[in-house]
């Protein structure tokens, strides 16, 4: 029998729409700059050559379905913390080296996501060259909504997917201006990773991202998904 020093934490999870199950979560994936009218408003010229990645980890997964009265702190260290609204993409299959024609063999749904980023800390990060953990791998930060089974809701390629701040919406665009389409994402993605049951990917925010401060309620949506709810509080 195994024996650790002190009980382990609990398994990340998300909420499934409509099932008392969990979805457990390995490993979170964010794809970078995957608008091109988000990438023009960072500074950045659209890069169709590759898509590029940075992680955050799974416990800093915060669920937050529409209902559940979700909060979080106004974290530590920044006075710029950012919404990204995204669409989140859950792998029910491992795989390596797979097809595009055969990646959406291997989602097991999908949800409303934000990437929660201080941007501040972040844009310090990139002038300096160096690693963007300080910014983007932030407690409560990977905010999730509950997944849909593919089953369900099938495999959306087009659809609005907005955020909005105190019921003013500050991002409002459309899943079909992805630049990497989600199967693209997949097989891309498993030249370098073995992917495995329980990784997400965030597919990507469009334009119109921006500050939030202590008091400011967030909502979700992207046609066909349920909505996210995500206050923020005030810093601990």
């Amino acid at each position: 029998m195994t024996r650790y020093v002190f009980d382990p934490p609990p398994v990340p999870a998300v909420k499934i729409h409509g099932e008392d199950a969990l979805f457990p979560v390995r490993r979170v994936f964010c794809v970078g700059r995957n608008y091109e009218a988000h990438a023009k408003e960072m500074g950045s010229e659209v890069d169709r050559e590759e898509p590029w990645y940075f992680n955050k980890s799974a416990h800093m997964i915060q669920n937050a379905a529409d209902g559940d009265n979700a909060s979080q702190p106004y974290p530590p260290g920044t006075e710029n913390y950012h919404h990204e609204m995204e669409m989140v993409v859950a792998i029910s299959k491992g795989g390596f080296r797979i097809p595009r024609e055969k990646a959406l063999e291997h989602v097991y749904g999908y949800a409303c996501g934000l990437d929660m980023t201080r941007r501040d800390l972040q844009a310090v990060a990139k002038e300096k060259r160096r690693p963007w953990d300080l910014g983007k791998d932030v407690e409560g930060a990977a905010v999730i909504g509950e997944l849909v089974p593919a089953t369900q809701c099938g495999h959306p390629v087009t659809g609005r997917i907005t955020l909005s701040v105190n019921g003013e919406v500050r991002q409002d665009q459309d899943l079909a201006d992805l630049i990497w389409s989600v199967p693209e994402i997949i097989s891309h993605l498993s030249r370098f990773y073995h992917l495995e049951q329980g990784d997400l990917i965030y597919s990507g925010t469009p334009s119109g991202v921006g500050p939030v401060v202590a008091g400011d309620r967030l909502q979700g949506h992207i046609d066909g998904l349920p909505d996210l709810d995500l206050s923020i509080g005030p810093a601990e």
